[in-house]
């Protein structure tokens, strides 16, 4: 069979560029260290790969939401103690008023102590976020947690205006945890205080007087009825803290192995790849010599 220049050279051509085109696609992935440059590469290990991709990022996002949140937990936490530690405060001032050696002067100092940590705890209670949200509310986050009312009587002037509905945050697949707290037992609290302060400051009173002291038994009962609920809501914060840290330490086992996963699916065989680029070098090389000596030959060679 005889075969015409132009398609001899042809012929060569293509091979020529095939078999560099393979060379180069070798040096590319030894470059990058990925066996699969295009889809067509692979394209069931493709298709793994990308959900790989995707589900990896589901898992940082999730990650991203439990950091935020837990530092909302924190903040919320603080925030918690300094009531705790606060209504103590009261609660050793009353149980010091009850002892029936103080005077009146000694009770109107307490009553002045307890003002001021009844104002810290108010303060406390309607604190706000960086975004200026109040941090107490609920989800009506626009409105402080408790309002004081002065024209209402005594013992009902401050009222818990948020409400008790949850923000939720997504933490894993179907997972959500609450992102705030409401406070409406500060409400009560801070009414409790109030009449207390208003007992205490009377000038002429008499910490000895039966009716004055189961007042101030009544309210000592309703401090640790107050240090009761405020000490759930931190265990509970605790507890949410605790499983935020679980699913956390599960999210980053996952996308370890699925980092792991990614890499021997797409990781390049460097041993398989040399030999294969020797080959595509050599065959070039071959060619390439063949090519030159088949172009200078003619008919008169042979006659």
């Amino acid at each position: 069979m005889r075969i015409s220049s132009t398609q001899y050279h042809s012929t060569m051509n293509t091979a020529l560029q095939l078999a560099n085109e393979r060379a180069g696609a070798v040096l590319q992935q030894m470059a990058t260290g990925n066996r699969l440059l295009k889809p067509s590469d692979d394209p069931i290990a493709q298709v793994r790969l990308m959900r790989l991709g995707r589900e990896e990022a589901a898992l940082d996002q999730y990650r991203k939401n439990i950091e935020t949140l837990t530092s909302h937990l924190q903040q919320n936490e603080a925030y918690l103690d300094g009531i705790v530690n606060d209504t103590m405060q009261v609660r050793d001032l009353l149980v010091w008023a009850l002892d029936g050696a103080n005077v009146p002067q000694d009770l109107n100092a307490m009553a002045t102590s307890i003002d001021s940590l009844r104002e810290s705890i108010l303060y406390t209670a309607n604190s706000r976020d960086q975004e200026g949200r109040y941090v107490f509310s609920g989800t009506m986050t626009d409105m402080p947690a408790i309002t004081y009312d002065p024209l209402q009587p005594l013992g009902s002037r401050y009222s818990f205006t948020g409400n008790v509905g949850q923000q939720l945050v997504t933490v894993g697949n179907g997972v959500t945890q609450p992102a705030n707290i409401s406070l409406p037992e500060a409400a009560p609290l801070l009414n409790l205080l109030d009449r207390v302060y208003a007992t205490l400051s009377t000038p002429s009173v008499n910490v000895n007087d039966p009716v004055m002291r189961a007042e101030l038994t009544i309210s000592l009962v309703g401090m640790d009825t107050a240090l009761d609920s405020v000490n759930a809501q931190i265990a509970r914060l605790g507890g949410r803290s605790n499983i935020l840290q679980t699913l956390d330490d599960t999210h980053a086992n996952v996308s370890l192995s699925n980092q792991n996963a990614a890499i021997t699916i797409g990781q390049l065989d460097y041993g398989d790849a040399a030999v294969k680029l020797n080959g595509y070098t050599t065959a070039v090389q071959a060619t390439q010599k063949a090519y030159a000596k088949v172009s200078n030959l003619s008919l008169f060679d042979v006659l």
